[in-house]
């Protein structure tokens, strides 16, 4: 027997509980699984927090264990490229979603999604990165490609105080960009700087309706937010910037205007943390390794056990968590 977090729809009603399950209860939930992992660490996300709470339809399969995130070692292998003993971690591919998932302290899993975890990180390490940090890394990644230098100007990080934002600020203000860091918690000034944000500035300043064309400001945007704090930012981004849109916390509509993108030649990519190929999932976690500094990611991260995370899970939606939550999975 095993614990996870358990997420039920009936006719009764929906349910998030803590309960036992058994291996046999996940082998049949889980027949195209060909890696048997022991969980040591989780992460509460916030599409981990829409499914805990069900208000919005992140959970496609009843029942189910939740969790997009997940870091442990091999137990069982059918699958070439592991075997008993590796540590690896997963993010995304739907799993939490259409395949059981990772708040618990076993999940069967498919090999194809696992990238084997960098030798200087640990369980723990890796899930106050999760898919939050990983996300914030394909972010970096774009801009990188699309030739963003820090002698072009600034970059503005939005959702500052989130998983994703708060990252982004750390790998960025390392690479020596000034980063201004767009929030809703005044509160958070001094953490968001010691994170490495040069300034700070009012999400007010970007969430309302504004002008299809800006003074021109950021060479690069981080956007965890989406609707008008997205149409404002690529209406203040530079000539032929690059904005790296990850997130939807404000809204999944864009009420913009196409002139940023014919008159300025500005870029907008989407990145896409869920299905990204694996040659990218590699790239951006041996660089997470190599460059996000140890004493800024305790900074941002805390750790919860299973419980807690159903507690925090209504918090994180009102916007009240702050940074990394890792959850340790066998408290």
């Amino acid at each position: 027997m095993f614990d996870a977090l358990y997420l039920e729809k009936t006719d009764a009603g929906f349910s998030a509980t803590r309960r036992s399950l058994s291996l046999d209860e996940l082998a049949n939930a889980t027949p195209d699984a060909d890696v048997a992992v022991r969980l040591e660490y989780s992460a509460l996300n916030y599409k981990d927090a829409l499914a805990l709470t069900n208000r919005s339809p992140v959970v496609r399969r009843w029942p189910m264990v939740p969790g997009i995130d997940g870091a442990g070692v091999v137990e069982e292998s059918s699958h070439p490229g592991f075997a008993a003993g590796d540590r690896v971690i997963l993010n995304g591919w739907g799993v939490g979603e259409t395949h059981w998932g990772c708040l618990g302290q076993r999940a069967r899993l498919r090999g194809d999604w696992l990238v084997r975890m960098p030798e200087s990180l640990d369980a723990r390490r890796a899930m106050a990165i999760g898919t939050a940090g990983y996300t914030a890394m394909l972010c970096v990644m774009m801009l990188e490609r699309q030739g963003v230098t820090k002698e072009q100007g600034e970059i503005l990080v939005t959702g500052a105080a989130g998983g994703v934002g708060s990252v982004a600020i750390a790998l960025l203000a390392k690479q020596g960009f000034r980063v201004v860091a767009s929030t809703g918690r005044a509160s958070e000034e001094s953490y968001l700087r010691e994170l490495g944000a040069a300034e700070i500035i009012d999400r007010g300043t970007l969430s309302a309706p504004g002008k299809p064309l800006q003074k021109e400001r950021w060479a690069g945007v981080v956007d965890a937010v989406g609707s008008h704090t997205l149409a404002n930012a690529c209406a203040q981004t530079r000539y032929r910037g690059t904005v790296a849109a990850c997130g939807l916390a404000q809204g999944m509509d864009l009420p913009a205007s196409v002139a940023p993108f014919i008159l300025r030649g500005v870029k907008l990519i989407g990145v896409d943390s869920v299905m990204c190929p694996i040659e990218d999932r590699r790239e951006a976690w041996t660089r997470l390794a190599d460059r996000l500094d140890r004493d800024a990611l305790e900074r941002i991260t805390r750790v919860v056990g299973l419980d807690d995370a159903l507690r925090l899970a209504p918090e994180m939606l009102a916007g009240q968590v702050r940074g990394r939550t890792a959850v340790d999975v066998n408290r």
